[in-house]
């Protein structure tokens, strides 16, 4: 009994000293602006076997903290709707596959010159080129650009990556030198038969099964439920494809991708996301233990020219490829930054190749040490190119406020041309509003004509709730993207339902669609301007202004009547009739509105006049 509750201090000192470590290191080294992931790595090194010692077994804390990396791969897959993917499909097998081919062509040459074999060479090189997920992720996350175009670009070669290394796996296994290798040739294929069953497994689950599930927890009203159904999913996908072969991460981002069209995504996200900061950081702490400063203390040249030789290469293959296809140079330079350093599959794939006899294990020693060194010094060249990447249309943040704890009656969300004209009516009848927007330099400068304007992503529930989303009575989205209005439409839509919703609507399809989503309103952001501007059209060519007016009054009615056919149909084709066109296809004919070119003709002797004299004035006809 005294030797069970000795073991169970000793795990709770442990569990202390984890925690202990990250609280003290992290903050301190946001604190010197050099970020998180190397606080955590840091950390992990001063108290692993080859610190303070205070871990004797680094990788079974690895082994547990992966989890960290498939949570967040399922956040992403969450965000990560089908249809978003499949604009997604040329960056992901396009650019991904360029990247790695050339990038893993040059690795190997370059560990050919250090001295290594030439099998030796390739796995070194295969794991290399395998980006950190959880370190890429991670610094992107906390610059706020994992939905940016560039960081889309990133995300997309970083799914590539995780999709190669089953045939990575595959082909170390061919390269053996075992004898076993040629006699398990057979069982491949079923290997293969099982990952691809596994996948359709999860497919098929997530289509049919998880939904219907979240939808009976939903009902019974259990939050811890609904929290242990989400870590279900996670882990039982996870699970799943590493019982058919397949990385676990792969699984997760797939179980988050089924569920990107779910209106618990939201929710699960939300529940998700303690567990996942938790388990991330905990693996950068042991792979900050997993550096063994003995190896690299015995082979210190070797890792020494190894790291940055391995970068360089890395990071010029990738400026590279994104120069081929059409990144700018800044743009460029900071993805190669990033992504110049090995990841943690490469533990993976020394691993494997270790155990069928590929390599010894004092190369997997040093392979690994030259991975862990290479995640250790990506925030440091990420830190040091930052005045080279930066984007100097951004100025700082100097006298701009990050929104919270605000309680105004209508939040604004942008305020671009159309949010600063719409504000008027409201600030006129002295409506208590708040305003939200992402260029710091609007904000700046609106600040110079007397307008308070907080910094804040209304794409971001966390933000929506600090605007005071919770507590307006109407939020209207004025920005000018159709994509992240749709996405705030829909937050919005489940997360404050008692606001009305006004929305900026980018064309006649997006007016649509947002009428579809249950949107209050929506006005399409150039119709009433071009109305008026056709009207004023009309009186530069004399036409009289009451006539020019009805004219406008026309068109407003038309296309009244037109957008509600469609709306009807839910088919923008559905009013072509309505339209007035120079052309003699089918179409409205519109109210005669100016005056007849011809006199009008008796069609009774009743009602005859008699004609005016040919000198009178008015008699010529026209």
């Amino acid at each position: 009994m005294a030797d069970a509750a000795h073991e169970t201090t000793s795990q709770l000192i442990q569990v202390v000293a984890l925690l202990g470590a990250a609280v003290v290191a992290v903050p301190l080294f946001r604190r010197l602006k050099l970020g998180s992931v190397l606080g955590y790595l840091a950390a992990g090194l001063a108290i692993g076997p080859f610190g303070f010692g205070w871990f004797s077994d680094p990788q079974s804390i690895l082994h547990v903290a992966e989890l960290g990396v498939v949570m967040f791969l399922f956040v992403i897959g969450l965000e990560m709707r089908p249809s978003h993917l499949w604009s997604l499909r040329r960056q992901i097998f396009g650019l991904g596959t360029l990247q790695i081919l050339l990038a893993i062509a040059a690795l190997t040459l370059v560990l050919r010159a250090l001295g290594f074999s030439a099998p030796v060479a390739f796995v070194g090189a295969a794991g290399f080129v395998m980006t950190s997920t959880a370190v890429v992720m991670q610094l992107l996350s906390e610059r706020g650009e994992i939905a940016l175009p560039h960081g889309q670009k990133i995300v997309s070669v970083l799914l590539f990556e995780d999709l190669l290394i089953v045939p990575l796996l595959a082909l170390i296994a061919f390269l053996a030198p075992t004898p076993e290798a040629a006699a398990d040739a057979p069982s491949r294929w079923t290997s293969i038969a099982i990952g691809i069953g596994s996948l359709a497994a999860l497919i098929v689950a997530g289509i049919y099964l998880l939904n219907p599930m979240f939808r009976v927890l939903a009902a019974a009203k259990a939050r811890e439920v609904m929290t242990a159904a989400a870590l279900l999913v996670v882990l039982g996908a996870a699970l799943l494809m590493q019982l058919g072969g397949l990385s676990m991460a792969m699984g997760a981002f797939l179980a988050g991708v089924l569920l990107s069209e779910s209106s618990f995504r939201h929710q699960i996200e939300a529940d998700i996301e303690p567990f996942r900061g938790i388990l991330l950081g905990l693996f950068f702490l042991g792979v900050g233990m997993a550096l063994d400063l003995a190896v690299v203390a015995a082979n210190w040249a070797l890792i020494g020219v190894g790291v940055f030789a391995l970068m360089f290469a890395k990071a010029a293959c990738i400026y590279v490829v994104a120069r081929l296809t059409r990144s700018a140079h800044r743009e460029a330079l900071e993805r190669a930054v990033l992504m110049a350093q090995g990841g943690e599959f490469a533990f993976v794939l020394y691993s494997a190749a270790a155990a069928s006899g590929l390599i010894d294990a004092e190369v997997n020693a040093s392979l690994t040490a030259i991975v862990v060194l290479s995640m250790a010094l990506t925030p440091l060249f990420v830190l040091a190119t930052g005045p080279l990447t930066a984007r100097r249309d951004d100025p700082a943040l100097d006298g701009v406020d990050v929104v919270e704890n605000q309680s105004g009656r209508v939040l604004i969300i942008g305020f671009g041309r159309f949010g600063q004209v719409m504000s008027q009516s409201l600030l006129a009848r002295d409506v208590d509003v708040t305003i939200i927007d992402t260029d710091i330099e609007m904000i700046q400068s609106a600040a110079e004509f007397g307008f308070k304007v907080y910094y804040g992503d209304g794409t971001r529930l966390d933000v929506l709730h600090a605007s005071g989303a919770d507590r307006a009575r109407a939020i209207a989205i004025c920005i000018d993207d159709p994509v992240a209005a749709d996405h705030i439409v829909e937050l919005a839509g489940e997360s404050f339902p008692q606001a009305r919703l006004l929305v900026r609507a980018y064309d006649r399809a997006h007016a649509l669609k947002l009428v579809n989503a249950g949107v209050d309103v929506q006005v399409r952001e150039t119709f009433e301007s071009a109305v008026l501007f056709g009207a004023a059209a009309l009186r530069a060519l004399d036409v009289p202004e009451d006539e020019a007016d009805a004219i406008a009054a026309q068109v407003r009615r038309l296309d009244a009547e037109r957008f509600e056919l469609e709306v009807a149909s839910n088919d923008t084709r559905a009013g072509i009739p309505l339209i007035i066109k120079n052309t003699d296809a089918p179409g409205p004919k519109p109210t005669p509105l100016t005056r007849p070119r011809r006199e009008s003709r008796v069609l009774n002797a009743a009602a005859e006049v008699p004609p005016r004299t040919p000198d009178a004035p008015g008699t010529r006809d026209a």
